[in-house]
């Protein structure tokens, strides 16, 4: 697929302006991760050449002067909130990061607790990790936070949070979604650090919104889209307007509580440092755009996608109502409908012909593939199938799965596992084919072309399996669904 961002400047200019910030703060920076450190499907959907890890990467260029606290919030813990890109808790997610980065040679400081106030499911938790030998604290509500800062900057606010030793340059605060007190985890060390003389400052990495491009940009608009839930609204910076006369793009509640921040962070190190909340972020993401059409294109197929995905949620209950609404509002902005998405028209038209669900996959040619449900696999395995011996230049009726390996896999499905349905999944399928590529080359060389499906773009005429769900967006498939049940037809 055609590249619009340039990730290896990108990860240049960004360590650039991190150490910049460490030295600003006598060596010793606070720096709070915005957005999901690993696996940022998003930012690699709506700038393509964005590296899924590429945070990741860059602590890996830092490792020797940075370690990382990890927050999660005891609210999330006790309602069992959902990562929703990744089908875990959030407090699983904590454990996979963890483990993940360790095994990376980042070294991890421990894990906050935060917003804790003796929910169950927490405490069960913080014992969990104590018994894992992870470093485990707990940090309770900030007594008199947001306008009591008397109370906010004393030990009954910040103070009253345990202190956490740490040793090196750069201190990364991360979690495993929003919502997680990392901001209040920060501030609350800092207070600390001056405590002891320690003149530590703050900065968040940043990347959506962009702040150097226009307000109204489709990859500012897709962060609106993908946020809508959540109700942030991209702004202008008023602040930085003010300060220095340059527009810039904020979000509203970074916005919001930048008076309280740029206070706290006053009197907490006796320094007037930001002007703005965009001052606030190190975010180059902008200056590594390196062909705006490619990624414009892209971010207005993410904003139907997510159009689209409200949709479905508001099907399963998962959103509120107005959601989908405020998604068009963005797709009216960007001068886009749901039309826009051709895939869609693809998909909808094989439904049509087989009078069943099929699913579609616009390759990087331009070209259309489709699957359709069948009683040996789902739509979204055969259109796979049929997408990759296209690009290895097979005809389409090219077998490349043995009945001597599926049939074996179905009767354990059937009559082991008691699976009423036991059409095979994208993932099984992409297994079958493994075992048959040692007896079978072209089967070898069909795999090979899996790699080419990243970035293509594919729509399914009914909601997917999270097990389908989850493979075609580790392979890299843009997907989006219509909100209809596949156990409405009749098959």
């Amino acid at each position: 697929m055609k590249q619009g961002f340039d990730n290896e400047l990108y990860i240049k200019l960004q360590t650039e302006q991190i150490r910049k910030r460490i030295a600003q703060f006598n060596n010793k920076l606070y720096l709070e991760f915005g957005g999901k450190l690993f696996d940022d499907y998003h930012a690699a959907r709506v700038l393509p050449g964005f590296d899924l890890n590429g945070k990741v990467k860059l602590l890996l260029h830092m490792k020797e002067d940075a370690e990382l606290i990890m927050c999660v919030s005891a609210e999330a813990i006790e309602k069992n909130k959902i990562r929703a890109d990744m089908g875990i808790t959030y407090d699983e997610d904590a454990l996979r990061l963890v483990g993940l980065l360790s095994g990376l040679g980042i070294k991890i400081n421990s894990v906050v607790i935060t917003l804790y106030n003796d929910q169950p499911a927490a405490a069960k938790f913080h014992s969990k990790l104590e018994n894992m030998g992870i470093r485990a604290y707990i940090h309770r509500p900030t007594k008199g936070y947001p306008t009591d800062l008397e109370t906010i900057i004393s030990d009954e606010g910040y103070g009253a949070n345990p202190y956490i030793e740490t040793t090196r340059p750069l201190v990364v605060v991360t979690a495993p979604g929003p919502g997680s007190g990392k901001l209040a985890t920060a501030l609350s060390q800092l207070y600390h650090e001056n405590k002891r003389g320690v003149k530590a400052g703050y900065a968040k990495f940043e990347t959506f919104p962009i702040w150097n491009v226009p307000l109204k940009h489709p990859v500012n608009l897709a962060y609106e889209a993908a946020t809508a839930d959540l109700k942030d609204v991209n702004m202008i910076d008023p602040y930085h307007l003010e300060a220095y006369g340059q527009t810039t793009v904020n979000y509203n509640r970074d916005i919001e509580v930048f008076p309280v921040v740029r206070t706290i962070l006053e009197r907490i190190t006796g320094r007037d440092v930001y002007k703005s909340p965009t001052d606030m972020g190190v975010n180059m993401a902008g200056y590594a755009i390196c062909d705006d059409e490619v990624c414009r294109s892209a971010s207005c197929q993410e904003i139907i996608r997510r159009y689209y995905k409200a949709i479905c949620d508001r099907k399963l209950g998962l959103v509120e109502a107005d959601v989908p609404a405020r998604i068009e509002v963005i797709m009216q902005q960007a001068g886009i409908r749901a039309e826009n998405r051709k895939v869609v028209e693809a998909a909808h038209a094989r439904a049509a012909e087989v009078h069943a669900p099929a699913t579609a996959i616009q390759l990087a040619d331009g070209h259309f593939v489709t699957g359709r449900v069948s009683d040996l696999m789902t739509s979204p395995a055969s259109a796979m199938l049929n997408a990759i011996k296209y690009c290895a230049g097979m005809a389409d009726a090219v077998h490349l799965l043995s009945p001597r390996v599926l049939e074996p896999i179905i009767s354990m499905k059937k009559n082991v596992l008691k699976d009423g349905t036991p059409r095979l999944s994208v993932e099984e399928v992409l297994i079958a084919m493994s075992v048959c590529a040692d007896m079978n080359p072209s089967v070898e060389l069909a795999m090979s072309k899996l790699g080419e499906l990243a970035g293509c773009e594919a729509h399914s005429t009914v909601m997917l399996t999270p097990s389908d769900q989850a493979a075609y967006r580790k392979l890299g498939i843009n997907l989006s669904s219509d909100p209809e049940y596949l156990a409405k037809f009749d098959l």
